[in-house]
């Protein structure tokens, strides 16, 4: 199951934008519609649970799982 590690890489590699840091770090993506996308990291390393992992893709992210894998 992906981790911090692979969420901050998949921003990263997708274009999001490293806004602010603190003990998380906050990434924000502008769509072609003029809405900001964002979602927060913790500095930690830990893996995802599927149900936090799934929650992540669909409220944060709203990727699916095979695009988050493709930008890993």
């Amino acid at each position: 199951m992906p981790g911090t590690k692979e969420h901050r890489r998949f921003c990263q590699n997708d274009g999001w934008e490293l806004y602010k840091s603190t003990d998380h770090d906050f990434y924000r993506k502008l769509l072609p519609n003029g809405v900001y996308l964002t979602t927060f990291i913790s500095r930690g390393t830990k893996e995802y649970s599927p149900e936090m992992f799934a929650k992540i893709l669909k409220q944060q992210l709203h990727c699916d799982k095979t695009y988050f894998n493709s930008k890993i």
